[in-house]
């Protein structure tokens, strides 16, 4: 048996699919190891289609084949999303794929005598018309929902995507939920040593409350400052209250960025500078340590699919304030 695999977000493993991605191979690894090591075990061979030679913290079987590959538009925008779907599939049929399976919603369609299994996350941009807010972005989503609507059977990370699948109109036995785990980082003993690095490498002290988990617009980070912003004046009228330092982590995007949450211009015109640190992204092997040591996790999101920043922070015994929506 052939059976390919679109993991494209082995490229963004501080996504939340690109974790996803990553350690589903991982235990992929795994079980591939031990299951097919008996001689009266069907050979199967796994085929990776990747944007790029991917760096993993594993090794691959011999029966897992790298095929990274770039479409003919280099540039990371919605064309190349496009154009990479298009391609894939016709890798995969030049690989004779018996089985291929998406690691996230995609607008691959396959031959029909392929069977897909697609994992779907979320699918944010049918609820969220921000997200389609050119006509490239709407002609890419509509062939997502085509090839969600295609897929042989879907896997969905919370009941909640689930309950959204089937309000766009996939049949509910083609779907089963499964969530995800956290990495193997978050249940892990944090060391004393590791925890005064990453506190010394932030210029942080413990005690501090924390948001993370990506900037979009989505994450509701603007309603966080502008709450925080409210204490802070509260607080100040009192020099026997002290606040504790808010600290944000995740890439800080473009200004241009309709989807971004403009986080330099908002700590600015709210008089926030001596009060939250901005530490842009923050790499996986730091986490476990700024969820321990935080008085608290905030994560407001507007929506989910899952939402492992809070899966992580509990992992870590770090208390959660979050919001009462989709799967949080």
């Amino acid at each position: 048996m052939r059976i390919g695999i679109n993991a494209s977000f082995l490229r963004k493993p501080g996504t939340g699919i690109g974790q996803v991605s990553v350690n589903f191979l991982r235990k992929l690894a795994e079980f591939s190891i031990s299951h097919f090591r008996f001689p009266d075990k069907e050979q199967v061979d796994f085929f990776l289609y990747c944007e790029e030679e991917p760096t993993l913290d594993f090794v691959l079987p011999g029966n897992f084949h790298l095929r990274p590959f770039l479409p003919w538009w280099k540039r990371d925008d919605v064309a190349r999303k496009i154009l990479w779907e298009r391609r894939v599939a016709r890798e995969a049929s030049k690989d004779q794929c018996d089985v291929f399976i998406s690691l996230y919603q995609a607008g691959t369609v396959l031959p029909k005598k392929m069977k897909h299994l697609m994992v779907v996350h979320d699918i944010i941009p049918t609820l969220f018309p921000v997200y389609r807010g050119n006509w490239r972005q709407r002609y890419a989503w509509r062939g997502v929902e085509e090839g969600i609507r295609r897929a042989t059977s879907i896997v969905t990370v919370s009941q909640a995507t689930k309950n959204d699948l089937i309000e766009l109109g996939v049949p509910a036995e083609h779907i089963t939920v499964a969530y995800p785990a956290v990495a193997p980082i978050f249940r892990q003993t944090l060391s004393s040593e590791t925890s005064a690095r990453v506190l010394k490498k932030y210029e942080l002290t413990a005690g501090y409350i924390y948001h993370g988990g990506g900037l979009e617009v989505r994450k509701n980070t603007e309603s966080l400052l502008l709450a925080y912003a409210s204490l802070v004046h509260t607080y100040t009228q009192s020099p026997r209250r002290q606040l504790p330092q808010l600290v944000i982590s995740g890439k800080i995007h473009s200004r241009q960025n309709p989807l971004a949450t403009d986080v330099v211009k908002l700590v600015h015109d709210l008089h926030l500078e001596d009060t939250v640190r901005l530490l842009d992204f923050v790499p996986e092997e730091n986490l476990p340590a700024l969820y321990a040591h935080a008085l608290f996790f905030v994560y407001p999101s507007r929506y989910e699919g899952f939402g492992l920043p809070v899966l992580e922070a509990l992992c870590m015994r770090t208390p959660v304030l979050t919001a009462d929506n989709s799967s949080l």
